[in-house]
């Protein structure tokens, strides 16, 4: 990148959580670094997949998957804001390490809770595969238009985070939607809907309107700031 790109953050709990950032990372052990907490990002990753996992056993294993995300959030949100507050960045290394991890960590996610027994694996996937789209969308434009934007429509990972924890805490108390199971047929083949199934679809169909919208107004802007050459006219 030719210039460090703008950090554009827009969610609705953003400067709440910026402060809530800037006073942990204040506070600190000298011995606590930026690529100590991404890996505890990582770990939270780790705690969320298998207590979606092991919650066929249980479903309060959902608990598990509740504190990872708090784990998670603890580790990849204070990361950058350790190394802005003690002026130690490293814009390369921190940019590959942070994406490539963000990456890991957001697999991880998906696919443990599509491994659990509330949402279907492929919806599951197809919600990764979306989120990833849209991820290495900021990635070019982190280098095309020097911005780098970390929200949409309001929402960034850290409401994401929050929807899932209390879409767990419902699942937990709810027995009725802890049970619930329907069958549908689609394309002559029977197909079993659970409780996070419907829930999933909904986030899943706002992620490609994201999406989509994205798309079209990136390509439009760089349509203008780099318009089709004229041809020559010929003698």
């Amino acid at each position: 990148m030719d210039k460090k790109a703008e950090r554009i953050q827009t969610s609705f709990l953003n400067g709440v959580e910026r402060k809530a950032l800037v006073w942990l990372a204040e506070r600190q052990p000298r011995w606590v670094s930026s690529d100590l907490l991404t890996w505890v990002g990582t770990m939270g990753s780790v705690l969320i997949a298998l207590g979606y996992i092991l919650s066929h056993l249980n479903v309060n294993w959902l608990w598990l998957s509740t504190f990872g995300l708090i784990v998670n959030w603890y580790g990849d949100s204070l990361d950058g804001t350790l190394a802005r507050v003690r002026k130690t960045q490293r814009p390369i290394y921190g940019y590959y390490i942070d994406h490539t991890v963000d990456g890991i960590n957001e697999t991880l996610m998906f696919v443990g809770l599509g491994l659990s027994p509330f949402l279907n694996l492929y919806i599951a996937l197809a919600m990764l595969v979306v989120y990833l789209q849209l991820t290495l969308n900021v990635s070019m434009n982190a280098h095309l238009k020097s911005e780098f934007k970390l929200t949409y429509a309001g929402l960034g990972p850290t409401e994401f985070r929050l929807a899932a924890i209390l879409l767990n805490t419902l699942l937990i108390f709810i027995k009725p939607w802890q049970q619930f199971e329907r069958v549908v047929v689609i394309l002559g083949k029977k197909v079993f809907i659970h409780a996070l199934d419907y829930p999933g679809l909904v986030i899943l169909a706002i992620l490609i309107l994201i999406f989509m919208v994205t798309i079209i107004k990136d390509a439009r802007y760089y349509a203008r700031i780099d318009p089709m050459p004229r041809r020559k006219e010929e003698k």
